[in-house]
């Protein structure tokens, strides 16, 4: 072999290295940001569960249910301040507009 095809092998091998180590980063950080993702989700989630439960064990004007929906709207702000969306625990998608309300969950007004 000659000195320019060594040259040349050694580069291809160092281009293909590159191409995999920025590759593989590139993964990483979208993994990481799935998991951002995923925290939000969660956290979004459960602040929706503990506004039905207080709706339900309370009554919808009760103060833990005031205090769970001023959780909810914390744990959408939250979300929509950090990534620019939040997730929709009822429609089960994310929003990329901040258009949730704030009297939430009013289909569940005490019947009469």
């Amino acid at each position: 072999m000659n000195f320019l095809s060594r040259l040349a092998h050694f580069f291809g091998r160092t281009i293909l290295a590159v191409v995999a180590i920025v590759f593989m980063m590139f993964l990483a950080s979208t993994n990481l940001r799935a998991d951002r993702y995923e925290a939000c989700h969660r956290r979004i989630a459960r602040a929706d569960h503990r506004l039905h439960e207080a709706i339900e064990h309370h009554g919808y004007r009760s103060s833990q249910a005031v205090r769970a929906r001023h959780n909810l709207a914390e744990a959408r702000e939250h979300c929509w301040t950090t990534y620019h969306r939040w997730w929709d625990e009822d429609e089960h998608r994310w929003h990329t507009e901040r258009d949730w309300r704030d009297e939430d969950h009013e289909h569940y007004h005490e019947r009469p």
